[in-house]
């Protein structure tokens, strides 16, 4: 490793977005300008978890289509389609904030179809190679809705459908653990594992795909379980973008890695982008911090951490993140030569 001060050093800055104040790409950005001014060698790598951001993560929009929201109402949906390559992602067209969040769904009513009429405009302009980012969603349909817009679905026969999952929640269990935090009351979530129960039978008889016991299957309200019974590989949506990205390579060799997110906490070593940046760095033996709104769960312990809570306070932290960010960069190579807790 080389001396850290004055010499430059080779960092990797590969964050995820800070829901609610910054994307991952406005991240990076902010934590990559003070560094390369310093003179340091700067990589950058906008990360996602198949979550918000994987569309930007896998090369951006270059595509909008009008298709129907989660309650109904149409919604200008943006994906990419490069040569029969495509990337979606359901948030932008059955997610939470397009119904300005929990208090605005309709958590029973709220539907996967636009999701599925996105499939079908990437299916219709050729694409064979098709990726659903499944996160941010605002539905607990099961993927029914979906399946519906596709209708007759053996127009994907022959496609590679590559669902990127951020949770390896079960397919009934995507009711129980996240429908509350999409407005649904407890009796609603009692109605929607009832249905999500029924839909696995259901599933089981038209296409003979057990989804019940589906690693992943209850990614974006059960979405993924949905396309895997049409031909979708429900993936790791963190890997996923990161080979996609040759994202070892530019690790490999480096001499900090500074990943991060708005909150750290047990589930961001679950499947997210801090936990899968963490392993990769341990694996290539390359030192790493995590730069974070906010700490929970004691989580500072298990990464190198910045927290801009801790450093700022959390009204400026919210306020202020893209101009916090920058300033903290200052301070981040230092954890090229002796890693320590920030938090």
């Amino acid at each position: 490793m080389r001396a850290v001060g004055s010499v430059p050093v080779r960092i990797v800055v590969a964050p995820d977005k800070f829901r609610g104040t910054v994307t991952a790409s406005e991240c990076a950005d902010a934590l990559a300008g003070p560094l390369r001014a310093a003179g340091h060698d700067v990589v950058v790598a906008s990360m996602a978890d198949g979550g918000e951001g994987t569309l930007d993560a896998l090369g951006g929009a270059n595509r909008r289509s009008t298709v129907t929201g989660p309650t109904g109402d149409p919604v200008e949906a943006e994906w990419r389609l490069s040569g029969r390559r495509a990337v979606i992602e359901m948030a932008q067209a059955s997610g939470l904030a397009l119904v300005g969040g929990a208090e605005g769904n309709d958590a029973v009513a709220a539907s996967t179809y636009g999701t599925g009429e996105l499939i079908a405009a990437a299916l219709d302009a050729g694409a064979r190679d098709i990726v659903v980012g499944a996160g941010g969603s605002a539905t607990t349909d099961g993927g029914l809705g979906a399946l519906r817009a596709l209708y007759p679905v053996h127009r994907l026969r022959g496609v590679s459908l590559a669902v990127a999952c951020d949770v390896r929640t079960r397919f009934v269990d995507a009711a129980r653990d996240f429908a509350p935090q999409k407005g649904a009351t407890p009796s609603q979530v009692r109605l929607l594992i009832n249905r999500l129960e029924r839909l696995e039978q259901v599933y089981l008889d038209e296409y003979g795909v057990d989804v019940s016991n589906l690693e992943r299957a209850g990614a974006a309200g059960g979405l993924a379980g949905g396309l895997a019974c049409v031909g979708g590989e429900l993936l790791s949506g963190f890997d996923l973008v990161a080979e996609r990205l040759d994202l070892d390579a530019l690790v490999d060799g480096a001499d900090l890695v500074v990943t991060g997110e708005g909150f750290l906490d047990d589930e961001s070593f679950d499947g997210k982008v801090v936990g899968g940046m963490a392993d990769m760095a341990a694996h290539l033996g390359v030192p790493i911090v995590a730069v974070v709104g906010e700490c929970f769960d004691d989580a500072d312990e298990r990464i190198a951490t910045v927290s801009l809570t801790a450093r700022f306070g959390r009204e400026r932290a919210l306020a202020e993140t893209a101009e916090l960010l920058a300033v903290v960069a200052a301070d981040l190579p230092a954890f090229a030569a002796e890693p320590r807790n920030g938090c």
